[in-house]
């Protein structure tokens, strides 16, 4: 059992805000994560993928990439489709540049289409990458379908466990906060890692903070990130059921304070019983 806590990007409290400079201050903090945002854009260059994939390795940090967010999958225009499919396949090369396990992204909108269509859409493309890192020699990185937090994208747990038992290479990237906001303020941890067992995942994905939603029909919307001591939803449950189950998990604090609650989810472990 290991588990792994970091922010998603750069440390907000490191003096050199860059990304050698973050991996420098997340060692000092004593934290072992860091997902790096490709926000909008792949700005890394390969060297600087290999660069900080280096340091990472000797920091013991283990690193993981959220491609950027102009990624619609269940699109039905072929250019929004191809161009979100070269993000996340730069995404990838990049990831095996630096030797990140993951990359994480959002699969689309259902824009009014079905669910059947909608899944059709995602699976064949999700095909279609996991192909393409082939064809570029990438064994070792995953695709990481993130549970979104709303009524409007594809991607609840269920459909990305569907995706990722039928496409080798695509597992759950678990966003508690996201099913909490779309189920309309309700989570049952319990529930998502029993669901999570048909997989038999080695390692679990997941990103935390708090969540402000909005209500919306059949459930809710996400609306804006809040620190995890808002308390919606609870990190302290996650964390006992994590133990309970000897799980191996990476935790990504999205946060507004970043690496500050990584450091609160330590603490909470540790008062656990867990020893880092």
């Amino acid at each position: 059992m290991k588990i792994y806590l970091g922010p998603g990007g750069n440390c907000i409290t490191a003096k050199d805000r860059t990304t050698i400079g973050s991996l420098k201050h997340l060692a000092e903090l004593k934290l072992n994560a860091q997902e790096i945002e490709f926000v909008r854009n792949v700005y890394l260059t390969s060297n600087a993928a290999k660069e900080i994939g280096s340091l990472a390795s000797e920091l013991k940090i283990k690193l993981s990439i959220h491609a950027p967010y102009f990624v619609n999958l269940c699109s039905t225009d072929r250019k929004v489709v191809e161009a979100s499919k070269q993000r996340i396949t730069d995404s990838a090369v990049r990831a095996d540049e630096m030797k990140a396990y993951i990359v994480v992204f959002h699969p689309g909108y259902y824009a009014g289409q079905s669910l059947e269509v909608a899944y059709d859409a995602v699976k064949k493309r999700c095909e279609d990458l996991v192909d393409k890192l082939k064809e570029k020699g990438i064994k070792n990185v995953l695709l990481g379908l993130e549970t979104t937090g709303k009524m409007s994208q594809f991607g609840t747990l269920d459909e990305n466990i569907k995706i990722s038992k039928e496409v080798k290479g695509c597992v759950p990237a678990v966003d508690p906060a996201h099913i909490f906001a779309r189920q309309g303020g309700k989570i049952d941890y319990a529930e998502i890692f029993d669901r999570l067992e048909q997989l038999k995942l080695e390692h679990v994905h997941m990103h935390f903070s708090g969540i402000k939603w909005r209500p919306a029909k059949g459930g809710g919307n996400e609306w804006y990130h809040l620190e995890v001591k808002s308390n919606q939803p609870p990190f302290e449950p996650l964390a006992r059921e994590i133990l309970k189950r000897k799980l191996d998990v990476t935790i990504i604090s999205e946060s507004p304070v970043l690496e500050q609650d990584s450091l609160h989810m330590v603490k909470t472990f540790e008062e656990l019983d867990y020893k880092f």
